[in-house]
């Protein structure tokens, strides 16, 4: 088996509407599609990521919630390449997003920074 990339990455929230804005006007993803599946009562938009890489965001009614802290198993954050980490921090504080500080890859020397989703899904800004 040969993997050729990452297809997409899948994000379940509880707020669509709030979660829907977040990923496309504060974040900056270009929707694809968006599809209602009455059977599931549930939503799916999908997002594109620099004409490169998708995102499905989903909602459900009443999903589990995300155990964060302390970290569980499973998938432990989103993270995006971006080429000032300064400017992105002071981006999303603009729009009363609270990041945590700046820290360095002592394996790298790059930048990094955290934040979260409406639901608390941890996501990195990571200096390319």
């Amino acid at each position: 088996m040969k993997l050729m990339k990452i297809h997409h990455v899948a994000v379940i929230c509880t707020d669509y509407e709030k979660s829907k804005d977040f990923y496309v006007r504060i974040l900056g993803l270009t929707p694809i599609r968006e599809v209602y599946r009455e059977e599931r009562d549930s939503y799916k938009l999908d997002l594109e990521v620099n004409e490169q890489y998708q995102i499905e965001l989903f909602s459900f009614p009443n999903p589990a919630k995300r155990p964060s802290y302390p970290e569980a198993t499973g998938l432990r954050h989103l993270a995006f390449e971006v080429e000032n980490v300064e400017e992105a921090v002071h981006y999303l504080n603009l729009h009363k997003i609270e990041v945590e500080a700046i820290r360095l890859d002592p394996f790298t020397e790059k930048k990094f920074a955290f934040f979260t989703d409406p639901d608390g899904l941890p996501i990195e800004l990571y200096e390319c």
